[in-house]
């Protein structure tokens, strides 16, 4: 009975040994970055006919982490008088470009539809600044068809 429980103390001390050495050894979860202030984004693309049609407007907003890799939008596309519907694409750096997915939609008064669009990007390096691009197309003179790009840039306030 004696051997038996030196044996199980033994075996106790070693599962107690193993578990803190676990403990000691496992990574500690990954940090949260700190997001700064939201940045307001606004663009709005019109035609260069004699009636300065409204094609799209993009508004919302922008915020850096603090360790400089990451950036979260919300974004909200409004399809004017665009054909076919605007496109948005975003560019970290002046050359790493991504085309979100929209995250929905929902209506606006004076907008054929508007687009929602809005994540969290881990760019895995330093982000220094981040482009919004939108494209809107029209018809004019007669069957000519017509794109503008506007822009709009956000520099990163931790770099």
């Amino acid at each position: 009975m004696a051997a038996r429980s030196a044996v199980r103390r033994a075996t106790r001390s070693i599962a107690v040994a193993i578990a803190a050495l676990a403990t000691a050894l496992l990574p500690l979860g990954a940090a949260h970055a700190a997001y700064g202030p939201d940045q307001p984004v606004y663009i709005q693309v019109n035609a260069t006919d004699p009636y300065n049609t409204g094609l799209a407007r993009l508004e919302g907003t922008v915020a850096f982490d603090d360790g400089d890799t990451m950036f979260r939008y919300s974004l909200r596309l409004c399809w004017l008088h665009a054909y076919p519907a605007p496109n948005l694409s975003i560019v970290v750096n002046g050359t790493t470009q991504l085309w979100p997915a929209s995250t929905g939609s929902t209506t606006t008064p004076g907008c054929q539809q508007t687009s929602l669009y809005a994540a969290e990007v881990n760019h895995g390096g330093a982000v220094g600044n981040v482009r919004f691009d939108v494209t809107g197309g029209w018809f004019y003179p007669g069957n000519q068809y017509n794109t503008r790009t506007k822009s709009y840039t956000v520099d990163n306030p931790y770099t």
